[in-house]
């Protein structure tokens, strides 16, 4: 467990060992969720990342994407293709 203390201004500072566990540095962002009677604090690009590959969830296998390989060679195609439209204009 970490102590703070709420400054008048209500500014914290948050311990070492907390913004190592977290991933933070100077600048980054935290944000803090409620939940029931305790708010939680987190890296908020951490869990922009967490948001994102949760919106993304199943897309891979509904474009039939199971490994890496076929990631390369779907860019692959893409390139090609982005290729053709530039030759064309």
């Amino acid at each position: 467990m970490e102590l703070a203390k709420i400054t008048s201004k209500g500014q914290i500072t948050i311990p070492i060992e907390i913004r190592r566990f977290l991933g933070v540095k100077d600048g980054d962002k935290v944000m803090f969720v409620q939940d029931g009677n305790k708010v939680v604090m987190m890296n908020a690009s951490l869990n922009a990342l967490m948001d994102l590959q949760s919106a993304f969830s199943g897309v891979a296998e509904e474009q039939g994407i199971k490994d890496e390989q076929d990631v390369v060679d779907m860019v692959k195609e893409i390139r090609k293709e982005k290729s053709r439209e530039y030759r064309c204009e």
